[in-house]
């Protein structure tokens, strides 16, 4: 590079060696690696708006489009050496159009605007641009969710409540519990960027300027929104940042434990969840191990995409309500590893879903071993012997004592039950053994349970409904907005065109 800073004297020209490469060298490759289409659409958006409300004359607009489209053909960022001749993207690119058109046209650009509004334009275009891509692999987990949800909403598994077996349920509505998590997870991401697409730009450094500049006209060829309403709001608002942060955590904060339960899960002593095996690694040294790994490698990177995104927040803490570099360059840069790491976690996600297998022999013995429908089996006596719940609940676990004392199973516990029947009532149930086997079943445990937001088939259709409905709203709220942020992009295009066809 040999360009200098248009500020510098002799004696300022470079800064200290030290400053420059522990702090402008990676500023200046964080903003060449995140930032350089952003920089020239923000150039080329200012000109046509400072060209449409007559702030520059229609020649000093042409020359300096020209000068823009030659600095984008002739400089490669990729080839650049930082040497510290310029202290960051923007003066390079300022020096280049100077050294172009000359000092006083190229000037010109910077009418009406600062590296304040600059900076917080470009942040929150790459906020919302790797915030549709984390959105567009979450709804690919949804999309797997669901399908997998209706292939298996017959499919009885067991439930877990601190850590033990609870009851029966089938694995669609243990993933519609995990679907709604993920939808609301959804709908905070999008608030998030509804935030981000609110435009800085026309703030300048605080209060924004005595130029007559069209702050929604800007706003709109960027393709955002609408502009950001308060000035000051512009360069110290950061709950743009937090916000988007602050929803990226909890989307993986929840995914998280869903993940774990597929740990615990797959264990050998639970063995309900069948990992096919494509996402199987052998042991090196033990050739009967069949070791699920992408469990654990989406679980740590979700824990790794959490603590990134945490400190997104955890940066802006006790900061001024001000602009202030804490919010700026370098943490944008260390906060887009979330989404790195993020996106990976929600693609092998949404794969291992999909592919997931309930091992019905596991279900079975495990069901048969923890006596989990004895619940209905107490309903079921309140209802046909009408009794309490209370006294039906006694006679119930008697029953379940008995079963596992004689190592048998609930179905199986016929005599039990009515041994402990007549010792609380006096008197036979009425039940037969083929009404006994039926209400200890699992099947009709989640058969009856056909109440709004249940297991049983009505219930579960429902739910089914309502999750493609948010998803396919989800997707139309994207296309609607990647639409119209085209037709923007287009539209900078062909009014910048004009002006540089204007020469």
């Amino acid at each position: 590079m040999s360009l200098s800073d248009p500020r510098a004297t002799d004696e300022t020209r470079f800064p200290d060696p030290v400053y420059r490469d522990t702090v402008l060298a990676p500023l200046f490759d964080g903003a060449r690696a995140h930032h350089v289409d952003g920089f020239r659409r923000i150039d080329r958006a200012h000109l046509v708006m400072l060209a449409e409300t007559g702030i520059v004359t229609p020649g000093t607009a042409a020359a300096i489009a020209g000068a823009l489209e030659a600095i984008d053909s002739e400089v490669d960022p990729a080839g650049l050496t930082y040497t510290g001749e310029v202290e960051d993207w923007f003066f390079l690119v300022e020096a280049e159009l100077k050294k172009r058109v000359g000092p006083d046209t190229g000037g010109w650009l910077h009418t009406g605007r600062s590296r304040n509004d600059i900076d917080h334009t470009l942040f929150k275009m790459s906020l919302k641009a790797h915030l549709d891509r984390l959105m567009a692999q979450a709804r690919a987990v949804l999309a797997a969710l669901i399908g997998t949800a209706r292939r298996e909403r017959g499919t009885i598994i067991v439930a877990y409540t601190h850590g033990q077996p609870a009851q029966p349920t089938t694995l669609g509505h243990y993933l519609g519990a995990a679907i709604e998590v993920l939808i609301r997870d959804i709908e905070r991401l999008e608030t998030a960027r509804a935030t981000c697409d609110l435009c800085s730009m026309g703030a300048a450094a605080i209060t924004t300027t005595g130029f007559p500049i069209d702050r929604a006209r800007m706003a709109h060829l960027l393709g955002f929104a609408a502009p950001q309403r308060n000035s000051y709001s512009c360069i110290a608002a950061v709950d743009y940042t937090t916000g988007a942060y602050s929803a990226v955590e909890l989307l993986f904060l929840h995914l998280g434990r869903l993940i774990q339960d597929f740990q615990t899960w797959s264990s050998f002593e639970v063995g309900q969840l069948y990992v096919p095996n494509a996402f199987v690694q052998i042991s090196s040294i033990m050739p009967q191990k069949r070791n699920p790994v992408p469990i654990e490698h989406m679980r740590h990177l979700a824990s790794q995409t959490m603590g990134r995104a945490r400190t997104m927040r955890d940066i802006m803490h006790n900061t001024p309500f001000t602009d202030m570099n804490d919010s700026e360059g370098e943490s944008h840069s260390a906060g887009y590893e979330a989404f790195a790491s993020g996106g990976r976690v929600l693609e092998l996600l949404a794969a291992f879903v999909a592919a997931m297998r309930i091992d019905p022999a596991k279900v079975d013995r495990n069901i048969r071993r923890s006596c989990i429908t004895i619940t209905e089996l107490a309903d079921t006596v309140v209802r046909r012997e009408g009794l309490s719940f209370r006294q039906a609940h006694e006679i119930a676990a008697a029953t379940a004592r008995a079963v596992v004392a004689e190592e048998s199973d609930l179905p199986s516990g016929y005599a039990a039950f009515t041994a402990a029947f007549e010792q609380a009532t006096g008197r036979a149930p009425g039940m037969d053994e083929a009404a006994f086997r039926e209400a200890a079943s699992p099947e009709h445990f989640v058969a009856v349970r056909d109440r709004f937001g249940g297991p049983a088939t009505g219930p579960m259709d429902e739910a089914l409904g309502a999750y493609d409905a948010a998803l396919a709203g989800f997707s139309a709220r994207a296309d609607a907005i990647a639409a119209r942020e085209a037709d923007a992009a287009a539209e900078l295009d062909t009014t910048f065109r004009a002006l540089s066809e204007a020469r």
